[in-house]
Parts: structure tokens; sequence; C-alpha cells
């Protein structure tokens, strides 16, 4: 079972690399992410109607991100504000603006001082540039893909064969370019390049177009899921 899994386990790695402090590397998440597959296997019940791999999904993951929560000693508000920063960027280069310190000390409501010290203070937690490559095939840029820390994370809420249902409805309800990155991305496993020239735009034009149709699926299930009254013991 084990062997089985291992894909999963390098998958997961090779996803969350971006997420972990420089000093934490793929093989090191991998490693840890067999230690969270040993927990799956040791802990897993058929008898709750889960699948195997759902199950072990949750836990290689969980394992990864407990270690890099540990090795990171950036703040949760700092990445918030990162997070934020890099969001009204993002949004002026769409509509064709300009994004420098006056612009973006202008929409974050702080002086262009204030916009320096959080770019210096990214480049001494994380001593790589905000355009650099996030990943090994190219996978756009570092600042496309720096996730929000306030967001459920879609993956986290499907666990069971009910909030897969769930997130089927959510899904149905994102515009069809949408619906077609995610199914090329996550169920043909296309790479993001690959979908570029299906799509005719570049890859890190795909690499936004991916990231913002995760956050229009995450606020599609927070209020299917994690909204109170919507479901019964739901928590977020």
């Amino acid at each position: 079972m084990i062997l089985e899994h291992l894909g999963l386990v390098k998958y997961l790695a090779g996803r969350l690399t971006v997420n972990a402090p420089p000093t934490m590397n793929q093989e090191d998440l991998e490693g840890y992410g067999v230690i969270g597959l040993l927990d799956a296997i040791e802990k897993y019940d058929s008898r709750l109607g889960t699948e195997f791999k759902n199950y072990a999904y949750t836990r290689i993951r969980g394992s990864m991100l407990d270690e890099i929560r540990k090795q990171n000693w950036v703040p949760r508000s700092k990445w918030q504000k990162f997070h934020e920063m890099n969001t009204v960027k993002e949004n002026l280069m769409q509509k064709g603006k300009p994004a420098g310190e006056g612009e973006l000390a202008a929409k974050l409501g702080v002086d262009k001082t204030r916009v320096r010290q959080l770019a210096a203070e990214y480049s001494t937690a994380f001593p790589v540039s905000l355009d650099e490559n996030a990943g090994a095939e190219g996978e756009g840029v570092l600042a496309d893909v720096i996730s929000d820390p306030c967001s459920p994370d879609p993956l986290d809420m499907v666990a069971d064969k009910d909030e897969k249902k769930t997130l089927a409805e959510a899904i149905k309800e994102l515009p069809e370019r949408d619906r077609l990155i995610l199914a090329l991305y996550y169920q043909e496993e296309l790479t993001l390049k690959e979908i570029g020239a299906v799509l005719e735009v570049t890859e890190s034009r795909v690499c936004q177009l991916h990231s913002k149709a995760l956050q229009k699926m995450r606020e599609k299930l927070y209020v299917k899921v994690c909204q109170p009254g919507i479901r019964k013991g739901a928590s977020c």
C-alpha cells in the first residue's frame, strides 16, 4: 500500500514546495509525506465509508503543512499582508494600470515607505523574487501562487463523499472557462503549459486564471459548507 501511494506523496510535495521555507526542499516534504502516509495506513477505518486515497490525501498533506508551519517563522498576519499587496498588484496589472509603489500605497491605504518595508520583509524571509518561476516547469511566478491564509482550501473540505457532492455543485456554478481549467488540470492532469496551449494563452496567465478559479470555488464552498446554518456541525 505504501508503494501504491508514493505517487500521491510526490505529487503533494511538488504542489506544496512553493509554500515551504527556503530551508526545506521537495525531498524533505516527501519524507514528511511518507510519515503522513504511514499514519493514514495505521488509522484508516474502511467502516467510515471514506475511500483510502481521500483519507490518505488529507493525512499526507496535513503532515507536510505541519512541518512547513513549524519551520516557517513568518507570522500568519504577515502572510496576510503579503497576499493583500500581491492581490492589489495583480488587479492593477490586469487593468493595464501601473503597479508601482505609489499605486500600491494608494490602494492599500498606506504610504510608500510601508510598501517598501513589506517588499523588504518578504525578501528577507524568502530571498527570492516575487517574479521568479514558482515551479520546475515555469508554472507562473511566486506572486501568482501565494495562497490566501484565511481561505479554507477546497481540497481540505472534500474528504468524504457527501462533501464531494458539494464540491461538484460548486464547480457547476463556475463560469465555463474556469470549469475547463480545473478539469484539464485536476482530471486530465495537464501542465499549465499544456493548458496554455489549449486556451492559447501564456503559462503565467493560466496560473492566474487557475488561482482565480480556485478562489471562486473557495467562496462558493464557504457559503455551502462554512457559513453557520448551512450545514450542521460545519466549522472553518
